[in-house]
């Protein structure tokens, strides 16, 4: 069985580990390689592969928003393999159900095992009668839902690391190159490169991208004052009641989801 195949990592030495051990795997062909999660959702939908060796973590759309993004936009799910450094938590949560996970630095023989158990798994399928849901699918879109939610963000303090839960961050704007996340408690400079990244891994429904330069917690609002040319200036729920401007294209978003 020929298993057409994509690798995403955002380390070119783990892609290319990778595709040189699956030179030692029967009818496997590495047809594209990407380096986030973004190119992972283009290259599943442009090639639509039988497998997927997926990084756990990267920067921006990490493996559960790439199951996730291509669940919503309904795009055929491959056969998954995750890779994980450290995640203890992705291991957990995917070894019942995942068609299998790998711990880097990948080891051939494990290499082989996975490629074998996703064989078996697609000639099972393909053996069963009618088309049973797969709950590979249901399990990613319950964590990754719990994850958007509760996900774990590391600020920079001085010379510390702390975690805070996403539902604790009030805003977070860019200032001098560097991403800052405020807390009603503290504020200090986040490991993601972009409000982009930032904000692909908070859930949308609650952080709203208002000025090109600031995501806000809608929760986390205390008071919005009119401005100039029927714009508002929104005054944040932190320590210093941040005053963060919004824009005119996010302006009538705004207006119609509060009502004003």
């Amino acid at each position: 069985m020929s298993l057409s195949t994509v690798i995403v990592d955002d380390e070119q030495l783990a892609r290319d580990e990778l595709a040189y051990l699956l030179k030692s795997a029967d009818d496997v062909t590495v047809v594209a390689q990407g380096k986030n999660g973004l190119e992972a959702v283009n290259l599943i939908k442009e090639h639509s592969p039988d497998l997927v060796f997926l990084d756990v973590q990267m920067p921006g759309l990490d493996g559960f928003g790439v199951i996730k993004k291509l669940l919503d936009k309904k795009i055929r799910l491959p056969k998954i393999v995750f890779a994980t450094a450290f995640d203890q938590y992705a291991v957990k949560a995917f070894e019942v159900n995942a068609v299998d996970y790998l711990l880097k630095p990948v080891e051939t023989a494990r290499l082989m095992t996975a490629v074998e158990r996703v064989r078996r798994r697609m000639a099972a399928e393909r053996g069963a009668k009618g088309s049973a849901p797969d709950d590979l699918e249901r399990l990613l879109q319950l964590v990754s839902e719990r994850q958007a939610r509760r996900e774990q963000l590391a600020i920079k303090v001085e010379d510390r690391f702390l975690l805070v839960h996403a539902d604790e961050v009030v805003h977070a704007s860019v200032e001098n190159e560097e991403v800052r996340v405020v807390t009603n408690s503290l504020s200090g400079t986040s490991n993601y490169r972009t409000l982009d990244e930032l904000q692909a891994r908070l859930d949308p429904a609650v952080f709203w991208r208002v000025h090109r330069s600031h995501l806000v917690n809608i929760n986390r609002i205390k008071e919005i004052v009119p401005w100039f040319s029927r714009n508002y200036i929104l005054k944040m729920r932190d320590a210093k009641g941040t005053e963060i401007p919004v824009s005119r294209s996010q302006t009538r978003r705004l207006r119609e989801y509060l009502k004003l």
